[in-house]
């Protein structure tokens, strides 16, 4: 399973994503491996798919499904939603959520190698 997390330098989110990401990772029991992928310019953004900081992906795929890439890409923050409100990082619980699905998903990459907004500116 490959596990990236993309930011950029001065997103006030990103570190807060990270340690959501490796504490969902521990309590599903899989590797803590996260590679760090930094976004430099808007440029670079459209070249990474970025849709804005932070955006994790699970092999390959948007934390929130591939549909969240219609939103289109930009060199920005990105928002959540968590319990009825917005969150800069998605939750530990999401998190799981979404490696459980790919994870237990015959469809998803992740089960197949296994058996797996804008806002500030």
């Amino acid at each position: 399973m490959k596990t990236e997390l993309f930011y950029f330098d001065d997103c006030p989110s990103y570190e807060q994503a990270a340690a959501n990401l490796k504490e969902a990772l521990r309590l599903e029991e899989l590797p803590e491996t996260v590679e760090m992928v930094r976004v430099t310019s808007e440029e670079d953004a459209g070249r990474k798919r970025f849709i804005g900081s932070p955006t994790i992906r699970i092999d390959g795929v948007d934390l929130e499904g591939p549909e969240a890439e219609t939103q289109g890409y930009g060199y920005g923050c990105r928002v959540y939603s968590s319990d009825g409100g917005f969150a800069g990082w998605p939750s530990v619980e999401q998190i799981r959520s979404t490696l459980r699905r790919q994870t237990t998903d015959p469809n998803s990459p992740a089960a197949a190698n296994e058996a797996p907004r804008s806002c500030c500116g």
